[in-house]
């Protein structure tokens, strides 16, 4: 697997300036399920993403069967599209660390129990690899 010049600081800046963000799993038949989520709420580099979630989703009980996933950002400039898919597997936490850690003010309006709400769970994916697209190239890496 090749690297671009610089791809790392590239798709950093890329994930981080995303509002909206992709989560795939596997259904029990075998098939890809796509998801738009809000941006995750924390990420360290472009290794691991925490999204908040609902415990009862249909997302939740496919990562817990099967926890291979994939998560895409994209960005489309007024001349270019860039984008990253990150491949490598979702941990369901509902642990109140976990679920404190990413918290935020107005989330009760998704879970009315606040953090502690059993309904409220944490998506942690990490990444091990990925492709890199952008100017009409795309290229697979490593996250190491």
């Amino acid at each position: 697997m090749s690297r671009i010049k610089n791809m790392d600081e590239k798709i950093e800046k890329l994930v981080k300036g995303v509002k909206v963000s992709f989560i795939g799993s596997v259904d029990g038949d075998g098939f890809p399920n796509m998801k738009a989520m809000l941006a995750p709420r924390k990420r360290e580099g472009i290794r691991e993403f925490w999204f908040s979630t609902n415990t009862s989703s249909e997302r939740v009980a496919q990562y817990r069967k099967n926890p291979k996933a994939c998560v895409y950002f994209y960005e489309k400039g007024r001349f270019n599209y860039q984008g990253v898919q990150f491949l490598g597997e979702m941990e369901v936490l509902t642990d109140a660390a976990s679920k404190e850690m990413i918290w935020e003010f107005g989330d009760t309006m998704y879970y009315r129990k606040g953090v502690t709400d059993p309904d409220y769970c944490v998506l942690k994916f990490t990444a091990k690899r990925g492709r890199y697209y952008s100017n009409f190239k795309t290229e697979s890496f490593e996250v190491g």
